[in-house]
Order: structure tokens, then C-alpha cells, then sequence
């Protein structure tokens, strides 16, 4: 019976048929906590046993000193205008060892672990982006990390120590006007053949963009597909995508242009090169790596989406939430500061909340790959979920600094955040391609405990591995469906949890939303089976569904790792009730479009009805915003341990420093504001803000000569802070050259300034 079945499915191509290089990612790192959402009974006292690790003393003296230290020597308001990292900055970067963060000490290198890597970039990138990329690029995918884990012993010996020490800035070239998303189908080509000494070399021809540090770069990673047509390298006629490493001065390059990224001025550029000769030595890992550049680059992907780019996606929301939350109580309007208002409160505790809950994420995934773990479908949804939430934090600042927000200069303190944060949300796989194909995508088939094994059957023609996976899979979804039912009908208050008091509530929800993810995702690959590949609106859904409960469950590993601190329990608190909305929202838009027949009506409606009438969570309530938001609008422990990974701000006279010298002095003197707010009912003293009364407050004797000097210097502050940056017409315009004109466009001159300004 089961060999006429699968005879069945294989004629009708139910199940997804596998390509080479899908399986090649599929196969590439490990399933981690993703693959307990998959089974409908995650084991959370195993996640909560996960480790949540923080760096060693020698990696956070490094933090703390030479990474401030690096901040310090760098104006980035004014790296944005002039596009140029300062040559003091680069040798310092160079002479400190911050390009060899990933390489091994054998080779020069600091050896980081991936927490600590991670700490490192958020920091830097917080203070400046632009000046962040010279630390990110050389420590993340490109030569020293695929050198390390591929190359041979002369290559490392060769390369890693002058990569460590900066002589080498490296870049890689993988993206191609054709090949975005889709970077498999480059056109980057290399063939192999013997020259007129009978040397084999490879002949490359490409033309590469959107490539970091590639204008000032000198030592360059090639993705190509790699042709041999005569076999000379022994790895077959095509052995595919292949990666070499390209020096600047090779004949034939050609590099050095600029990109002008969006709202950061970093260093990007295209690159391209016409019959580039190099010899096979020069292919990462030697002649016999040849065509194994996808495997490669798809290994090393698998936890690097967790490290560089959550980490300065999560740094951002922790500066945009710090500089928000002061900047709501030194700012007033109608006589008070307008963090007290609803609608501020609302905005900033969703910052709050979040910066908590991706912290969360960032320390807990960085962790498991540190113990071992390079879960690619984590990877994955960190760095969609990170980066769409930057930019939703940019937005609330935006939102709360108003005017302040809006105004450009130096003065304000959130433009850059967001500005820059499209940048990372395209990067490294855009994330609605991310969130369409590859989080459940791949997950749907990786993770699941019968789903892979299944298609491989299939594919292998195995009459007893089909049975023994078929079998075992039907069993699992009916284990499923019973266990949403019974879940559903309870509101799983009989869920077993490894914890007791106020946060077991959301363990029990996660475990109800868990059994019917894997039961809807059961029911997805049955009926919708090979479409699910074009369905991307569904499998974003389901892509939403699983990443919000991994983020709520590193929401909760936080909590029990930093000793539930009680403070901490409203952040907690909102980040999960938001999740499990979010949860609640990707199920409804599930059941409404559910593309089968028979099951797809009862989705969308009866079982969608009892879907929204018993829901997972409305959000987090009203009643705990205030609570949530006052978190980081006071300058205490718990504010600087929230926003704690960016660079450290001192107070002065302009930008972020001012606004911290407002925050602290208006902080200060809130006894004495109310003490006069309360004389106002025993005196007569004047209406409108506490400040307007200090002379009248004086006095009455309501406070000393000393007390007034306090106040009046903290209203200074406050109004220094209430000021935007005013830019005089020969600052403000700048004359378009004919020579300034990019390729491609036409050049202009800026309209000259008014007569009065000119007079």
C-alpha cells in the first residue's frame, strides 16, 4: 500500500521538490529552539536550561575602553556630512586589533566570542554607522571568516594575520545587477584553462554592487560560477559557485566608486573586472573547494544573520529609546512634560518593551551559537524582526521629538536611526524575502520532525523510510489537533510549566499557540504542499506566528537568567502579551487565507470564529503603560541597564550630551517642583509650569537662594534642549558642480541664495 502511495505523490508532485542549492541551505546549521514550535509540546524548561551568556572580563575591558575609546575620537554628525571616517580613527581601528575580532589568537587575532562580538558592533554602530562598518565587514561574512573555517593552513598563515592587523580591509562580492535576493543565480563567471606556459589559472569576468567597503577595499572575496571544462581542477566540468580571494592591484580590477547609501554615509561600492586571472590556489580552501562557494556561504550564514546586523538594529532602539524617554520629560506642553500624556506613553512603552525583548532575542540566540548552535531559521528571523522593529522604534522617536525629530543637525539626536534603517532591513536578505520564503519556508521542512526525512524517502525511492515518516507524521498531527482543542477549550491553564507566579501564565499560552502552529503547518503541507513555495503572504504569516513565540520565549529566558528582577516584570509583561497579539493576528490571517478546499472553509469560517472569540491576547492593557513607559524616563539603574551596549554619552554642550545634562538636572530637581506646586495651594503663587514660579516660590521662603540657582539652571537646560539647529544661507546651500553630477543624471546648480541673505 505505502509503495502505491508514494508512487502516487511522486506522479502528482505533492511534496516540494528540492533543488541543489535549497538543499544545501536546508542542510546548512542546526535547528535550535525553532524546532520545539514545530512540535506542538516545546520543552521550555530545555529552553530555559539554554545558555544566556555574557562576555569574558578580557572581552568587556575591550568594550569598555578601547570601543569608547574609538567612539570617542569620532564626530558622527559630522562623518555623515563629510562621508569620511577620520584617518586617526581607521589606525586606530587597525592598530587595536578591531578587524580581527573573529580571527584566532594563533593568527593575531582577539578570538571574541559571538556575545561579545555582537556587544561590540551594537556599540560602535549606535555612535556611527559609517565608522561601524570598518568593524563589522571584517568581522562577519567575507575572507577571515570563511578563511577560518575553510582555508588551508598556507592560506591562514598567509592572509590572517595581515587581516587582523588591517593591512588587508576586505570586502565581498556576492550581489549583481541580476542577482539580489535571488544571489544564486549570479552571473559572475570563471573558467578554467591552461595559459600558453601550461599553467592552470581561471579567467573571471564580473561586475559586482551594493559591495561595503569595496571603494577602499584591498583584498576582495569573489562569489562566481565556476566552469572547467576540460576538468583540469578535478571537481567535474561545473563545479559551480566558488569563492577566491582578488587583491586590488590584480590587472583588470576595477574598483573605487561610491554608492550613496541611504542616510549613512558608508563606504559602498560596485566593483567589476574584464579577464582577471588568477591561479586555483587563490580559491578559498584551496583547488579542491572548487563549487563548494554555496555550501560555504550558506554554513556561515546560518548563525550570521543572528550577529551583526540584530546588533546594530537592537543598538539603535536602545539610543532612540534612551534619548525618547529623556527627551519626553524634559520636553513641556501644557505645563507638564509630555511623557506624561497617553498618547507619548503609549509610544514609549512599546520602545521600552521592545528594546527589552530583542535584547532578549540578541543575547539568547548569540549564546547558542557560542554553545555550538548555528540555527539558520532563528538567524533569520532575528534579523527580519530586529531590523523592521528599528525602524518602528526611529519612527516613535520621530513621533514623540516632534519638531526636533524633523529639523536636521547636530542637535538631533534620533535623524540618523532613522534615516539609516532601510539600509539594514534590505541587507543580507531583504526582509520580505526573508519572511516570504526562508523563516517558514525553510523552517516548515528543517524543522520539523518529519518533514525532511519524508521528502528525502521520496526522493530516495524508500518504500520503509516513507511508511515509518508517513506514519509518524499522521501521528503527530493527530496528537496536535487534540492538544488545540484541549488547549483551546482550558485556555490551557492545565499546560504544564516550569515556572509558578506572574509570568507562567505566558509559558501555558505559548504551549496553546505551539500545538496549533504545528497542527496549521501540518495542514498547510498536506494540502498546499509544493504551492506553499508561491503562497508568500501565507508563509509570512506562519514565518510571524513562529517568530513571535521564539521572541517571547527569550523574553522569559531573560527574565529567569537576570533573577526576575520586579522592576523588569511589566517590561515582561507587555513584551508578551504583544507577542502573543502578534501570534493571535498571524493565526487570524492564517484561517482567512487558508487556500484548500473543505478544510480551508472550515478555517476561515467556523474555526475562525471560535478563533477570535477565545484569542491567545488583546495586547498589553492600558493600565500598565505608564508603568512600562516610566522605565526608561527616569535616570536611574534600570534606565542605563535598558539602554546599556551603546556608546557611552557625556554631557556637553549640543546633540546627545545636552539632552542627557537636561534630563539629569530636571530629574534633580523634581522634589523641588513640587514643593512649590504644593505651596501654590497654601500661597499665592503664579499659574502656568513650577519654573515660572521659582522668583515667587523664593520669595515666600518656599526655597533658598540655592534651591532657585538649581531650578533656573535646570529651566536653562530644559529650553537649550527645546531648540533645533539654525543654519546660516552660506552653511545651508551648496552649489551643484557640473563635475559633482553622477553618471547619469543631469548636473544643476542650486538656486542662489536670497537677496536679503546675500546683502
Amino acid at each position: 500500500m505505502f509503495d502505491r502511495l508514494m508512487k502516487f505523490m511522486q506522479e502528482r508532485k505533492m511534496l516540494p521538490r528540492i533543488s541543489g542549492t535549497e538543499r544545501m541551505a536546508l542542510e546548512a546549521g542546526t535547528v535550535w529552539i525553532d524546532g520545539e514550535f514545530f512540535s506542538g509540546r516545546p520543552d521550555f524548561a530545555r529552553m530555559l536550561a539554554e545558555p544566556y551568556a555574557s562576555p569574558n572580563p578580557d572581552e568587556q575591558a575591550f568594550i569598555d575602553g578601547p570601543a569608547e575609546e574609538l567612539c570617542r575620537m569620532v564626530d558622527p554628525y559630522e562623518l555623515q556630512q563629510t562621508r569620511k571616517v577620520p584617518d586617526e580613527a581607521l589606525r586606530y581601528i587597525k592598530d587595536e586589533g578591531f578587524m580581527g575580532l573573529i580571527i584566532p589568537k594563533e593568527y593575531g587575532g582577539r578570538d571574541f566570542s559571538t556575545v561579545a562580538l555582537s556587544e561590540l558592533m551594537g556599540k560602535v554602530n549606535s555612535h556611527s554607522a559609517s565608522m561601524g562598518t570598518f568593524v563589522v565587514i571584517p568581522n562577519s561574512l567575507g575572507a577571515a571568516e570563511l578563511l577560518k573555517h575553510y582555508g588551508t593552513d598556507e592560506q591562514k598563515s598567509s592572509y590572517l594575520p595581515k587581516l587582523a592587523s588591517g593591512e588587508y580591509v576586505p570586502c565581498f562580492g556576492l550581489t549583481e545587477l541580476t542577482a539580489g535576493s535571488d544571489a544564486a543565480s549570479i552571473k559572475a563567471e570563471g573558467v578554467v584553462f591552461r595559459d600558453e606556459a601550461g599553467e592552470t589559472k581561471i579567467r573571471l569576468n564580473f561586475a559586482k554592487r551594493y559591495i561595503t567597503l569595496a571603494p577602499v577595499a584591498n583584498l576582495i572575496s569573489l562569489a562566481f560560477y565556476l566552469e572547467d571544462p576540460d576538468d583540469l581542477l578535478g571537481q567535474g566540468t561545473n563545479p559551480g559557485i566558488t569563492v577566491v580571494m582578488l587583491h586590488r592591484d590584480t590587472p583588470g580590477l576595477s574598483i573605487g566608486d561610491h554608492h550613496q547609501p541611504i542616510g549613512a554615509g558608508f563606504y559602498n561600492g560596485p566593483f567589476a573586472g574584464e579577464d582577471v586571472e588568477v591561479t586555483p590556489d587563490a580559491i578559498i580552501g584551496g583547488p579542491e573547494y572548487a563549487g563548494q562557494g554555496w555550501r560555504m556561504l550558506m554554513e556561515q550564514l546560518a548563525g550570521g544573520r543572528a550577529i551583526s546586523l540584530p546588533a546594530g538594529a537592537i543598538a539603535s532602539m536602545k539610543h532612540v529609546t534612551a534619548m525618547t524617554g529623556a527627551y519626553s520629560m524634559v520636553r513641556r506642553q501644557f505645563g507638564i512634560p509630555i511623557g506624561y500624556m497617553e498618547g507619548i506613553q503609549a509610544k514609549i512603552a512599546e520602545m521600552a518593551a521592545m528594546v527589552y525583548l530583542f535584547e532578549a532575542a540578541r543575547v539568547y540566540s548569540c549564546s547558542a551559537i557560542d554553545n555550538g548552535e548555528k540555527p539558520p531559521v532563528v538567524s533569520a528571523l532575528l534579523k527580519t524582526s530586529s531590523t523592521e522593529y528599528a525602524q518602528k522604534v526611529a519612527i516613535n522617536g520621530m513621533d514623540v521629538l516632534a519638531g526636533a525629530g524633523v529639523m536636521q543637525g547636530p542637535n538631533n539626536v534620533v535623524a540618523a536611526a532613522y534615516t539609516s534603517a532601510p539600509v539594514s532591513i534590505t541587507v543580507e536578505g531583504a526582509n520580505i524575502m526573508s519572511r516570504t520564503l526562508i523563516v517558514f519556508g525553510q523552517g516548515a521542512t528543517r524543522c520539523h520532525p518529519h518533514a525532511l526525512a519524508l521528502v528525502n524517502a521520496v526522493e530516495a525511492d524508500d518504500v520503509e523510510a516513507f511508511r515509518k515518516e508517513l506514519l509518524g507524521w499522521l501521528k503527530h498531527t493527530a496528537k496536535n489537533w487534540l492538544r488545540t482543542k484541549v488547549l483551546g477549550l482550558t485556555r490551557a491553564v492545565f499546560a504544564r510549566t516550569p515556572v509558578s507566579g506572574p509570568t507562567a501564565t505566558y509559558y501555558r499560552r505559548l504551549t496553546w499557540a505551539s500545538a496549533r502552529f504545528a497542527l496549521l503547518a501540518d495542514l498547510a503541507m498536506y494540502l498546499i504542499g509544493s504551492r506553499l513555495k508561491a503562497k508568500g503572504n501565507l508563509s509570512g504569516r506562519f514565518a510571524d506566528a513562529l517568530t513571535w513565540q521564539v521572541l517571547a520565549t527569550a523574553t522569559l529566558r531573560r527574565y529567569e537568567a537576570e533573577g526576575r528582577r520586579a522592576e523588569d516584570l511589566p517590561l515582561v509583561q507587555y513584551a508578551c502579551e504583544y507577542a502573543l497579539a502578534r501570534i493571535q493576528q498571524a493565526f487570524e490571517g492564517i484561517h482567512a487565507n487558508f487556500d484548500a478546499p473543505v478544510v480551508g472553509w472550515w478555517l476561515r469560517h467556523a474555526g475562525g470564529f471560535f478563533l477570535r472569540i477565545n484569542k491567545l491576547s488583546d495586547g498589553p492593557s492600558d493600565a500598565i503603560i505608564p508603568e512600562v513607559a516610566a522605565t526608561v524616563q527616569r535616570l536611574d539603574d534600570q534606565y542605563r541597564r535598558l539602554t546599556a551596549g551603546t556608546a557611552k554619552i557625556e554631557e556637553g554642550p549640543r546633540g546627545a550630551g545636552r539632552l542627557m545634562r537636561a534630563f539629569r538636572l530636571n530629574q534633580e530637581v523634581q522634589p523641588l517642583l513640587k514643593r512649590i506646586a504644593k505651596a501654590r495651594r497654601e500661597h499665592d503663587l503664579p499659574s502656568g509650569s513650577e519654573y515660572e514660579a521659582v522668583d515667587a516660590a523664593l520669595e515666600k521662603g518656599v526655597i533658598s537662594d540655592t534651591e532657585a540657582q538649581q531650578l533656573r539652571t535646570a529651566h536653562d537646560a530644559m529650553l537649550k534642549v527645546w531648540e533645533v539647529d539654525v543654519f546660516p544661507p552660506e552653511q545651508y546651500f551648496r552649489p551643484m558642480l557640473a563635475g559633482d553630477a553622477p553618471d547619469g543624471a543631469d548636473a544643476e546648480v542650486a538656486f542662489p541664495a536670497p537677496a536679503s541673505a546675500q546683502n
